[in-house]
């Protein structure tokens, strides 16, 4: 029987296209109700693995499981527990939300005594009661968002799959969105979710950095920031020359990076010397300097230039 603790399961997962290695022998899990996510530069691998997961492609090696269920298997069963969104938000724009919903409730397994209803709990759930008639196609991209959403969640099912799903969608849109998932992910729905957005991270329960198609960290999101190296933020009255004196003598001093007006920097043993002689030398007054755990921002950076 399908294990109701694990929601994904994967273990040595690759996926080779021709000699390129997309994803690399990679193993994690996923529990139900947790909000996992994937973070990596583009081409990492994020991507490919969904894909595989969802059954889109196959393996190329390894094995995986959801809600206990062989990737390499009857996916049939897997395509029932199961819903997925892309970044691209692949809907109708010459229907209206409704008519879009209409459609996918067909394409999904729902019985047709159930599908007005479920329709009518989507159209609830993105907002888009008043909007149901509307053209697609001239909605914002905010409004398209959820209706994507509302088309992956028609089935109910256990196990939400997110691709990149709120890129070029406004702030306040993002926020409505991640309000969504988080009521989700309390109601026993597993979500994972690809993301740039270092505040979406925020939100995950666990965070898994992924680059070159192999896994380099996973851990809750506290947990990374406070297991990274200690950073000295400094403010400068002319914060862009410092940041430039900073630059050209990374060498000696450690990997500087800018946060608005203020400066992380990685520090090097003794580089506090360096770095008081440098603005010395080039007439930069410091203004503040402070010790301080890096922020999620600062561990994507920190991980993916290493090995570490």
């Amino acid at each position: 029987m399908p294990s109701a603790e694990i929601s994904v399961d994967v273990s040595n997962l690759t996926k080779k296209f021709g000699d390129f290695v997309a994803v690399d022998n990679i193993s994690f899990s996923v529990a139900a109700g947790e909000i996992f996510g994937f973070l990596g530069p583009n081409g990492a691998g994020k991507s490919t693995t969904i894909r595989m997961l969802c059954g889109i492609i196959s393996p190329t090696s390894g094995h995986g499981t959801v809600r206990g269920y062989p990737i390499t298997g009857d996916l049939r069963q897997i395509k029932k527990i199961i819903g997925y969104m892309s970044q691209k938000f692949s809907l109708y724009d010459d229907l209206s939300p409704y008519e879009n919903l209409d459609f996918y409730s067909g394409v999904y397994p729902i019985p047709r005594s159930r599908r007005k209803e479920q329709i009518a709990k989507a159209l609830e759930l993105s907002g888009l009661i008043e909007r149901k008639d509307d053209l697609t196609g001239n909605l914002a991209a905010g409004l398209k968002q959820r209706l994507a959403l509302a088309c992956a969640l028609l089935h109910e099912p256990e196990i939400l799959f997110l691709d990149e799903p709120t890129a070029g969608v406004d702030p306040l849109s993002r926020r409505n969105f991640w309000e969504i998932i988080y009521n989700l992910s309390q109601s026993g729905v597993t979500i994972f979710v690809t993301t740039h957005y270092m505040d979406e991270a925020e939100h995950c329960d666990r965070i898994a950095f992924i680059n070159s198609g192999q896994l380099i960290k996973i851990d809750s999101p506290r947990n990374l920031k406070i297991s990274g190296p200690k950073l000295l933020e400094i403010e400068c009255d002319d914060w862009l020359k410092a940041f430039r004196v900073l630059k050209e003598n990374e060498a000696d001093v450690g990997e500087s990076a800018l946060f608005g007006t203020k400066i992380h920097l990685t520090l090097k043993p003794d580089s506090e010397t360096v770095i008081n002689r440098l603005f010395q030398d080039s007439g930069i007054a410091m203004c503040a300097r402070r010790e301080i755990f890096p922020s999620l921002e600062d561990m994507f950076v920190y991980l993916l230039k290493g090995d570490r």
